[in-house]
């Protein structure tokens, strides 16, 4: 949220305008669930980051909300894995699934409305792709 770390949004509107800019297109119901799950303060001036997140990342949505939300599609390739997403949320995708930190996955790569997750051999790769499932229910 390099906009908040810039200084505080004065509404709901000029923060999903913020992310638009960035590529994210968010519905005012997301971003209603976001602002509260991001802990971000409403303030005289507008949103904020909370005390300490300044200058550090924020913390993203639980993962499993993430892919729920926006994953529609996980595809094997061998060892890859491409994760088909709703547009504009890729990245927020891979950013959480970076955070799991599972030893399976060597690493993400976020376009625009897909994900390419890297791992060793195919069983990882299976292994992942049944955890993601398992989250899209």
């Amino acid at each position: 949220m390099d906009a908040l770390r810039q200084g505080p949004v004065a509404n709901q509107e000029d923060l999903q305008r913020a992310l638009r800019k960035r590529g994210f297109k968010v519905g005012q119901a997301t971003l209603s669930r976001d602002i509260h799950d991001l802990n971000l303060s409403k303030m005289a001036g507008g949103y904020t980051l909370p005390q300490g997140e300044g200058a550090g990342g924020l913390a993203l949505p639980p993962v499993q909300r993430l892919v729920r939300e926006f994953v529609l599609d996980v595809r094997p390739a061998q060892n890859l894995l491409v994760v088909k997403t709703i547009t504009g949320s890729a990245q927020p995708v891979a950013a959480a699934l970076d955070e799991q930190e599972w030893e399976e996955v060597v690493g993400t790569i976020a376009g625009d409305d897909a994900v390419l997750i890297v791992c060793p051999d195919k069983d990882a790769a299976k292994k992942v792709a049944a955890r993601i499932e398992e989250m899209l229910g």
